[in-house]
């Protein structure tokens, strides 16, 4: 294989990755590609199945020619003999077998051109089904196709619009508000802790063991009192 003859089929194979990754980004040009491709094909065809028919009809013209000529022929041989014109019912004969023949033969074309034509109309329909199919799949499958773009955008749109940010941001206020909270307890903690607030606690019982020892001793001389008035 020359150096051009490679380079050609190396360009054909980028050229035909190219096309490729096109009609998987835009498939309803594939599909379109497709279809223009069968109803060419079906055009050819259609040409040719109408050729084949033609050709049955020609047969089958000649055919019936050739049967009406035999007919015609037998019955002019049957007045030569009964007229004995011998030398017209020789000729006759002639002709009577060559039509024969010549029938004979066109009875198998005939035959063979009416299979070719049923054979090439079934082709045809089969073609023209098939682009009817094809174009039926068209609007199917890019109908699935947009509508699972459309989900995919959605998606990415939900995607776009997360509220992770917020949700950090609701995070933080919590924080913050725990850390509030907390730093009061601590302040509390702290102040219950503090010599400040011993000294006040201990001034307080300091207080209430003096009104005690005082509320004794009050009761301890009305009891003397009560004792002396008793005896005397």
């Amino acid at each position: 294989m020359g150096v051009f003859s490679r380079l050609g089929n190396l360009w054909k194979g980028f050229l035909s990755l190219w096309i490729a990754d096109i009609e998987q980004e835009h498939p309803e040009i594939a599909y379109e590609n497709a279809i223009n491709s069968m109803i060419a094909k079906y055009a050819k065809l259609k040409g040719a199945t109408a050729a084949i028919i033609r050709r049955r009809e020609d047969l089958d013209d000649r055919f019936k020619k050739a049967n009406a000529d035999l007919a015609q022929t037998a019955a002019e041989l049957n007045t030569a003999v009964e007229t004995n014109q011998d030398d017209l019912a020789v000729i006759l004969i002639q002709k009577k077998n060559q039509l024969t023949a010549d029938i004979a033969e066109m009875q198998t074309d005939l035959e063979t051109a009416h299979s070719d034509a049923q054979s090439a109309k079934t082709s045809l329909l089969g073609v023209q089904s098939e682009i009817k199919k094809l174009q039926a799949e068209r609007e199917t499958m890019l109908a699935k196709m947009q509508s699972a773009q459309a989900r995919i955008k959605i998606q990415e749109q939900l995607d776009g619009l997360s509220v992770d940010d917020e949700v950090r941001a609701l995070d933080n206020v919590r924080t913050h508000i725990k850390n509030t909270i907390a730093e009061a307890n601590l302040g509390k903690e702290l102040s219950d802790s503090s010599l400040d607030s011993r000294l006040a606690g201990l001034r307080s019982q300091v207080g209430d063991v003096q009104a005690k020892q005082e509320l004794a001793e009050m009761k301890a001389r009305k009891a003397a009192q009560q004792q002396g008035q008793k005896t005397m």
